[in-house]
């Protein structure tokens, strides 16, 4: 087995540099990997093209980095929790592609696969379509998206071993999985890092081969965008 352990963040973040297109898991702040986030904030990289399923909210996850200015373009299907991201757009000083969630999660898919496009039928009559190829099959249009091509993809697993092999929880399987491999390196910090042979093969969601370097993450605070209680009887 390659051992893929790393052993922190700065040594797993080697090489990123200012202008790289990076992939960041996550759903919401649900499984988003805070500890690569934060170290790409200390490294004060720009220009950077991320794609990820939200922007984060004003203090955290990626909203860190559009307060920064770190952030170039922003590639997501869901960015209403963060109003620096829409104060950025609306006065043009973030690039901005909104993408419906199904088909972001394909583009990551399909690069994870090695298929450099698909047809899908989402977006088509819509501003998502301008600009591009269309086809028509059994009666049916569809529009041609091309996968995504990143340098770095950062993911968030719950428990990995040294091999690189992961196992997700809950809602932090939405994108996570579909970003491993999908990226020229990927980058997985875990919350349990244990020795190869740990695992159990059958819950195992992603093997280790779509995986360059992982290391143990810490101090998650796993904050909830919306809290909504109800009142005590």
């Amino acid at each position: 087995m390659i051992n893929k352990k790393v052993t922190n963040v700065q040594e797993a973040l080697a090489g990123v540099s200012s202008g790289m297109t990076l992939m960041l898991g996550g759903f919401g702040l649900c499984g988003i990997p805070e500890n690569s986030i934060a170290e790409l904030v200390k490294l004060g990289v720009n220009e950077l093209t991320c794609i990820s399923n939200n922007a984060g909210v004003d203090d955290f996850g990626l909203g860190l980095l559009l307060q920064n200015r770190q952030i170039k373009k922003m590639i997501s299907s869901y960015v209403g929790e963060n109003d620096e991201f829409e104060r950025q757009m609306l006065s043009g000083e973030l690039e901005v592609e909104l993408t419906p969630q199904g088909t972001l999660a394909e583009k990551c898919r399909a690069a994870q696969a090695g298929f450099p496009a698909f047809y899908t039928p989402a977006g088509y009559g819509t501003e998502v379509a301008e600009g591009k190829e269309t086809r028509e099959f059994n009666g049916k249009m569809y529009v041609l998206e091309e996968a995504f091509k990143a340098d770095f993809g950062f993911v968030k697993a719950w428990k990995g071993d040294e091999a690189g092999n992961l196992i997700f929880k809950g809602t932090a399987r939405n994108f996570n999985p579909n970003m491993c491999g999908a990226a020229k390196i990927t980058v997985v910090e875990v919350e349990e890092l244990v020795p190869v042979g740990e695992l159990d093969p059958n819950q195992i969601h992603i093997p280790g081969i779509f995986v360059q370097r992982i290391f143990q993450g810490e101090k998650y605070e796993k904050r909830i965008e919306q809290r909504t209680v109800r009142q005590k009887n």
